[in-house]
């Protein structure tokens, strides 16, 4: 890998995580855990669709994890990791039928994927599928927060290509 790529996405990784913990600061958006805007996943949109799925698959590691350090809740670590990869898997093959101007919708859809993964985990450390009454809530807020993050990746991703 380059040094100019190394560090535009070393940069993009630092990004992403000051906005996670930012974002950790909002107050809930609904008292139901795991809903929340998912600011930082505007960066990941934004990188799936201009770097290859290595690249990206590192910079999300790197950022579920050190976000999982900074946040001091390493116990979520797993219900992280299982959305992140589950939603990047999603878009990386998404990305290569959803053109770049609809972009949004492959952020939906890797929104649904996320929420999917973190309640497949829930599941299985609960050994309750009564948890499942929290996944019609999720997918929407998750469809919600997915437009939003994708039209604002879409519009760094316009600006950036200029």
């Amino acid at each position: 890998m380059k040094t100019k790529r190394l560090a535009e996405l070393s940069m993009l990784t630092a990004a992403a995580l000051i906005i996670f913990i930012v974002e950790l600061r909002f107050p809930d958006i609904l008292p139901i855990p795991g809903v929340k805007l998912g600011l930082a996943n505007i960066i990941t949109v934004y990188a799936v669709y201009r770097f290859s799925g290595k690249e990206v698959f590192l910079m999300v590691l790197t950022r579920v994890i050190l976000g999982a350090v900074f946040s001091t809740n390493l116990s979520a670590l797993i219900y992280s990791l299982a959305g992140a990869l589950l939603c990047l898997a999603g878009m990386l093959l998404l990305r290569k039928i959803i053109p770049v101007k609809y972009l949004w919708l492959c952020s939906i859809i890797g929104a649904m994927l996320h929420n999917t993964g973190q309640m497949a985990v829930a599941v299985l450390v609960m050994r309750s599928a009564a948890v499942m009454s929290y996944y019609p809530v999720l997918i929407a807020a998750g469809c919600i927060a997915g437009a939003f993050t994708g039209i604002c990746a879409q519009l760094v991703l316009k600006r950036n290509i200029k």
